[in-house]
Parts: structure tokens; C-alpha cells; sequence
């Protein structure tokens, strides 16, 4: 099948990022595929908004601030609103994601096979040995949505998820902070999107290292697979 070229939109959420977040930015930008990044800090506090005020003119770059902190969830909706491009990707702030992933993630959508891509660390990427019982917890919450959509994901909780631009402004989303996880995949699933899922490396941080989700995120999690597996 022939390959169409598409231009990209990479949607950042981000909070307390300013360590990495020039870093990330610029692994992004060198990125071929990318025509535009939309960066949308989330009332940083450590110094992050201001590196990213100093980014404004920069060609490709969409700068937006939260007034307040909301969430990751939030966050997404502003940039999702904000895309211009034929497809959308989530990158996060942190160095965890490698943006060398992108040919492989945007390649289903690119040749007309998919609607939405989801990466996997579960499938034989790359990835740094650390926390069993966040392994764990991903696994069943994955386990779980897939009980309530019907689909077969290994990681349903990965930072990459691509869509067609017009799939996710069409959504109507509602979750602020990382519920918006399992409400994209619940969502897609609803619409009976063509989804596809190709494995990505992954490099996570510890606590030490500025890691942020815990256990009470697994718990918001699984409210949220319950209460939109039960809406469907």
C-alpha cells in the first residue's frame, strides 16, 4: 500500500519539567516527521515556565500556560484543541519516551491501516529494569480495560498514543488528570477506531529522578476503567 505523507502535531504536557524539558524539545524538533510542537505547562513551580517563555517566536514551536494546575488530562485537551496538523501524538516531558519511536508509531496511519496507534513497552522495546509493582499494577489495569472495550492492548497506560487529527478533537473528554488514559483507549474503542500497537523503548525514572505517578494514580485509574466500561 502507498505511503502518504501526513504532517505531525506533538502534543507535550508538562509540569516541573525544567530539567528536561529543553532536552526533550529539541530531541522533538529533530525529528523530520514534526511540523509542530504544542507545549502546555500546567502552572509549573520549579522554573519551568519561565525556560518555556523564553521560547516564544520559535518556528514550530505553540506555547500555552495553564492559569492554574489542572492535570495531565487538561493539559492534553488544550493541546489536542490546539493541533493543526493531519495527525496528533503524545510525548511526554520527561526523557522516559525516545522520539526515534516516531517512524515506527506513525507508520499504521501513515499507509491507511490505522486510526489510532498505541505504543507498547510490553513487546520487546527497549526499556530500563525497575519497579515490579508498577509493571504489576499496568498489567492488570491493561487486563482490566481490555475486559471492558473488548480490545487486546498490552499498555494501555503508554505515553504514545497517535490518532488522526480529526478523531481526537471529536472526542469529548472529561478527565483533568491520568484517568485520561484509560478514557482515550475507552473512547477509541467506542468508536471503533482501527487501532494498532507497535513496541517503543522505554527509559523510566525513579522517584529520585523526578518520577511522579503513584499508587493513588493506579487507584484514579481504576475508577475510571470501571465507570467508562460501565457507561459503555
Amino acid at each position: 500500500m502507498e505511503t502518504t505523507r501526513m504532517t505531525l502535531s506533538v502534543v507535550i504536557p508538562v509540569y516541573n519539567e525544567k530539567a528536561t524539558i529543553l532536552e526533550i524539545l529539541d530531541m522533538v524538533l529533530a525529528r523530520p516527521e514534526v511540523d509542530e510542537v504544542v507545549l502546555v505547562d500546567d502552572f509549573s513551580t520549579d522554573g519551568t515556565r519561565e525556560v518555556l517563555r523564553s521560547l516564544e517566536g520559535r518556528d514550530r514551536v505553540v506555547l500555552l500556560f495553564h492559569p492554574r494546575n489542572r492535570g495531565k488530562g487538561a493539559a492534553l485537551r488544550t493541546g489536542f484543541a490546539a493541533a493543526t496538523k493531519d495527525v496528533v501524538l503524545i510525548q511526554d516531558a520527561d526523557m522516559e519516551y525516545d522520539p526515534g519511536d516516531y517512524p515506527s508509531l506513525l507508520a499504521p496511519i501513515h499507509n491507511g491501516r490505522a486510526d489510532v496507534v498505541f505504543g507498547s513497552r510490553f513487546l520487546g522495546g527497549t526499556h530500563r529494569v525497575l519497579y515490579f509493582w508498577h509493571y504489576l499494577a499496568n498489567r492488570f489495569l491493561t487486563l482490566l480495560s481490555n475486559m471492558f472495550t473488548g480490545l487486546n492492548l498490552t499498555d494501555m497506560e503508554v505515553c504514545y498514543k497517535v490518532f488522526r487529527r480529526e478523531v481526537i478533537q471529536e472526542m469529548d473528554l472529561v478527565c483533568d488528570r491520568f484517568g485520561i488514559e484509560p478514557e482515550l483507549t475507552a473512547k477509541v474503542a467506542k468508536r471503533k477506531c482501527r487501532i494498532f500497537e507497535v513496541p517503543v523503548s522505554y527509559y523510566g525514572r525513579t522517584y529520585d529522578e523526578g518520577k511522579k505517578i503513584g499508587w493513588r494514580d493506579g487507584l484514579s485509574a481504576l475508577y475510571w476503567i470501571v465507570r467508562f466500561g460501565i457507561a459503555r
